[in-house]
C-alpha cells in the first residue's frame, strides 16, 4: 500500500471494488462535502456543483473495478472532479456557439424570408419588364442567366455568334432593371433575384 493511502480507505475500497454498497455510501458520506465545494470554486454554481458531485459519484460506482486502491483515493476524486469541470466548460462553450449560430441563422432567415415577401410583391412588374424584351434579347436570358447555359451554348441553339448573345444579354438586364426603377419602388438585387428564379424555375 502506498505511504499516503487512508487504512480505512483502503478497506473501503476493497469493499467497493466487490459492489459494497455500504462502502460506497460511506465513501460518500466521507468526501461529498469537500469535492462539493472543490466543485462549487471551479463552476461557480450551486446546482451545477451539485449535479456534477452526483455524476461524479456515479462514475465512481460505474468505474468501481478500474480504481487503484494503492493512490489516495481523495486524490483520485479531485482529479475525476477536475476533468468534470472542464468537461463541463467545453459544453457550456459549445452551447454558447451553437446559440450564436442558432441567432444568426435566425436572423438570415428573417431577412430573407423579408426578401421572399418583396419579391412576391415585385412579380407582376418582373412579367411585363420580361415580355417587353425583344424575342431574341429573352431567349438569351432565359438560355443563359435562367438555365445555366454558356454564351457559347446559347449561340448554338439560336444559331447567332457567342458574342451577340453577350450583347442582348447585356440589354435585357438593362431594360429589366430599368422598367422596375420606372416604377418607383425600391427593388434591391436581392429581391430581383428571388423573383427571376421565381418567374422562371
Amino acid at each position: 500500500m502506498h505511504s499516503d493511502s487512508n487504512p480505512i480507505d483502503f478497506e473501503l475500497l476493497q469493499r467497493l471494488k466487490a459492489g459494497d454498497h455500504v462502502a460506497f455510501e460511506e465513501l460518500y458520506n466521507q468526501y461529498s462535502k469537500k469535492l462539493y465545494w472543490k466543485l462549487k470554486q471551479m463552476v461557480k454554481y450551486p446546482s451545477e456543483a451539485d449535479e456534477l458531485l452526483q455524476n461524479l459519484f456515479v462514475k465512481v460506482w460505474e468505474k468501481r473495478e478500474q480504481i487503484v486502491i494503492h493512490q489516495t483515493f481523495e486524490g483520485y476524486l479531485y482529479r475525476v472532479a477536475q476533468h468534470m469541470a472542464i468537461d463541463y466548460f467545453r459544453s457550456l462553450d459549445r452551447q454558447s456557439r451553437l446559440q450564436d449560430e442558432v441567432s444568426r441563422t435566425g436572423a438570415i432567415i428573417a431577412e430573407n424570408t423579408e426578401a421572399l415577401l418583396f419579391a412576391k410583391e415585385t412579380q407582376q412588374l418582373l412579367d411585363e419588364a420580361v415580355a417587353s424584351l425583344p424575342e431574341q434579347r429573352r431567349r438569351a436570358f432565359i438560355l443563359c442567366k435562367l438555365e445555366g447555359k454558356s454564351h457559347q451554348e446559347a449561340a448554338e441553339i439560336m444559331n447567332i455568334s457567342p458574342n451577340t448573345v453577350h450583347n442582348h444579354l447585356v440589354k435585357a438586364v438593362y431594360t429589366v432593371r430599368q422598367h422596375l426603377l420606372k416604377s418607383g419602388r425600391d427593388i434591391t438585387i436581392l429581391a430581383l433575384l428571388i423573383a427571376l428564379f421565381q418567374r422562371f424555375s
